[in-house]
């Protein structure tokens, strides 16, 4: 009885320390969740939204990246705007990347709540960071929330390097559309 004991313990250990090495595995090299902080990416993502993000995505314009804060110790979320080479300036609430016009319709429901002036204060890159084009190795990024948000605009570009990953879902809490 003692010796199927064993067995039977031992078959139950050996899947359980599988799936354990498994989820170290891929929260450490492929996907890892985060809580949002903030109100700076709203309406997007609010304050305690749960996301998760793949570590090995390719960055693209508009992404929205997870990356280590240039001036905490904090991980912060937000858009990427600018990508290397790029020349970022906003003019009248429209944003200019490298001389066009881009739009940017997840702003449209904080623009419309908006009373008087504009959502995005003007700027080029070369006001705000003494830069003609984003470096190489970096990003530009702004909060979807422009007039709450803490991002390139004040501590500068981001190094590829604080990238932590992209977001690629939201888990909660969960939307139902009616």
């Amino acid at each position: 009885m003692e010796k199927s004991q064993k067995k039977e313990i031992l078959s139950w250990l050996r899947p359980i320390l599988i799936a354990i090495i498994i989820a170290v595995i891929c929260r450490q090299f492929l996907i890892a969740p985060i809580t949002v902080r903030g109100e700076s990416m709203e309406p997007t993502y609010f304050d305690d939204n749960k996301v998760l993000i793949s570590k090995l995505s390719h960055i693209e314009r508009f992404d929205i990246i997870v990356f280590d804060a240039p001036d905490s110790d904090e991980k912060y979320i937000k858009r990427v705007i600018g990508l290397p080479g790029d020349h970022v300036a906003m003019k009248d609430d429209t944003l200019y990347i490298n001389g066009k016009v881009y739009d940017e319709p997840y702003l449209n429901i904080k623009k419309e709540n908006l009373l008087e002036g504009h959502f995005t204060y003007d700027f080029t890159l070369e006001d705000i960071t003494d830069e003609k084009v984003v470096p190489s190795n970096s990003y530009f990024v702004l909060g979807d929330n422009r007039l709450e948000s803490s991002d390139s605009r004040e501590y500068g570009f981001i190094s590829k390097n604080a990238v932590k990953g992209e977001v690629k879902l939201k888990f909660f809490p969960i939307s139902i559309v009616k």
